[in-house]
């Protein structure tokens, strides 16, 4: 399905109905290099030696990826790989002791160090799986204004973590771009108060933005964008909804070009340059959502890009 809607930009899905493992925490952790872990009630946590829970999600990563592998060998062009960031496997991950990774700034080097070498060894592995493919890294960060925003809850439940500086930030994502030699650096989160300028900071070239929420028209988002823009960033830019069913309201390409142009104007950018700076896509992940309405969310953002092209 996505090989045959965005021949032309590709990804490696995820597909986290199957079970623990399947998402984004589990897979990211099986990219971890000598960190295993585990489920416990309250989610996954780092243990001290890997499991059946690893196993399995390592076994669902092997099987997409070979499923990849067959139906891309030839691919020639960007393929995109997804993984879970730093600072969102951060807030996610528990420790040992039951509390959060993200709370002992130790532990925090580490996961980073380990996820920065298993992102590498990913990435290897699908490029030379794809030999003829150009495979670009996105680092999914929906937890990281949270992390910087000290709202991460404690493992009580009754208080909230201290907040991250911005440079520990920055550091942490430069480490993680930083194994990856070839290929762009997507960053991606949905959360409304997205720190463009810091992103940018951390290494990103491109930044995937949620465009349904109203926050992202803001003074300051717009001035945030546009200085990115400015500086060569490019965009991704969700205007499709995420999640639908099969009696949702059918899709129209015009109305997220609409929205893409009208930003674009609002921006003060020239047409000439808006198709080879701004990708559409949809809002979030599929999550939720039905086949039918995943290959037509697919469509219609393939679509978008094709009218932006036209426009340009």
């Amino acid at each position: 399905m996505v090989l045959g809607e965005l021949g032309d930009f590709p990804f490696l899905p995820e597909l986290p109905n199957r079970g623990p493992g399947s998402e984004m925490i589990g897979r990211a952790g099986t990219l971890l290099v000598a960190m295993p872990i585990e489920i416990v009630p309250s989610g996954w946590r780092l243990t001290a030696h890997p499991g059946r829970d690893l196993r399995q999600a390592r076994d669902f990563l092997s099987r997409d990826l070979d499923a990849l592998e067959q139906a891309a060998s030839t691919h020639q062009g960007v393929v995109k790989l997804q993984v879970c960031g730093p600072w969102t496997l951060a807030a996610s991950l528990e420790l040992p002791s039951g509390h959060r990774v993200v709370a002992d700034h130790g532990a925090v080097r580490d996961l980073v160090a380990s996820l920065a070498e298993g992102v590498a060894a990913h990435v290897a592995d699908v490029a030379a799986r794809l030999p003829a493919a150009q495979v670009v890294l996105q680092l999914d960060e929906p937890l990281l204004p949270a992390v910087l925003n000290a709202t991460v809850p404690t493992a009580s439940g009754y208080g909230t973590l201290r907040s991250v500086e911005p440079n520990i930030v920055t550091a942490a994502l430069r480490e993680v771009f930083a194994s990856v030699s070839h290929g762009g650096r997507i960053v991606h989160s949905c959360a409304d108060d997205v720190p463009i300028a810091l992103l940018r900071e951390g290494g990103a070239d491109v930044l995937s933005i949620d465009l349904t929420t109203t926050k992202s028209w803001s003074a300051p988002r717009l001035d945030a964008l546009g200085e990115a823009v400015e500086a060569g960033v490019r965009l991704m830019l969700g205007v499709v909804p995420s999640v639908g069913s099969s009696s949702s309201a059918p899709l129209r390409a015009s109305d997220g070009a609409d929205k893409i142009k009208q930003l674009w104007n609002v921006l003060g950018f020239g047409p000439g340059q808006l198709a080879s700076t701004v990708v559409p896509t949809t809002s979030c992940g599929f999550a939720g959502a039905s086949a039918q309405y995943v290959r037509q969310a697919l469509r219609v953002s393939r679509e978008i890009g094709e009218e932006l092209l036209q426009s340009s």
